[in-house]
């Protein structure tokens, strides 16, 4: 792989700070609050279908979780769910949108690293503005980045309008996250690079094939690798 980018951007949730854990540290909870009505790995199921039903209404983050969590709720009991079982389960969301910002191991030192090279940083994220726009804050890493983008949706067309934004060419652009599906894949097909560390948690939405034959990315296991290949 190449080592001079002009931009080099980073995903956020997995990638720069703790997410996924959290998601489903909430979700057992909620499968006990409704452990009268259904096994935990069907209501695993129903919370899932309801969740990708309404992505393209609520988007990502933890307000449509919650708002999916309340729908499953009320589908599964029939309606019979009790008001103060509710008002828990909108306690649990709530709770997952004031979660500290624990930043992964390595995050900083790369940064740092990155900062002192001739390029810009950036953050590229899904998820909802509020709740990104305070883990990064609470995360005080924010000065490293020249540029701060929160999508909708990371499809090839966002990563498009994205470049055209930061004036630079595909080729010129180097993606860093913990998604291959997200993060790495729309960025191959328009002709950009792409670096793809696993978390050891991943949400089964972001789970898809890897194309191992193509030049423009590699999967490594620890973000300080980073260091050594864009030396």
């Amino acid at each position: 792989m190449k080592n001079n980018f002009k931009v080099i951007a980073f995903d956020a949730d997995d990638t720069l700070w703790v997410n996924e854990p959290y998601y489903r540290e909430t979700e057992e909870q909620f499968f006990r609050l409704l452990g009268d009505y259904l096994p935990a790995g069907e209501i695993s199921r129903e919370l899932y279908q309801t969740e990708m039903e309404n992505l393209p209404m609520y988007g990502y983050g933890t307000k449509g979780f919650m708002l999916s969590m309340i729908e499953t709720a009320l589908r599964i009991s029939n309606n019979k769910i009790a008001p103060e079982i509710l008002q828990k389960i909108i306690g649990l969301g709530k709770k997952q949108l004031t979660q500290p910002v624990v930043l992964l191991d390595g995050v900083v030192d790369v940064l740092k690293y990155l900062s002192g090279k001739n390029c810009k940083l950036v953050v590229a994220t899904k998820g909802d503005l509020l709740d990104q726009e305070r883990k990064l804050k609470m995360s005080d890493i924010q000065h490293f980045f020249h540029h701060i983008e929160i999508m909708s949706h990371k499809k090839e067309s966002d990563y498009q309008k994205l470049i055209r934004h930061l004036d630079i060419e595909p080729n010129e652009f180097l993606m860093i996250g913990n998604s291959y599906k997200s993060d790495i894949e729309p960025v191959l097909n328009i002709a950009g690079y792409g670096i793809h560390i696993p978390y050891h948690i991943t949400w089964e939405h972001e789970k898809t094939e890897e194309n191992g034959n193509h030049p423009n990315w590699m999967k490594i296991n620890d973000i300080l690798e980073i260091q050594n290949i864009l030396q």
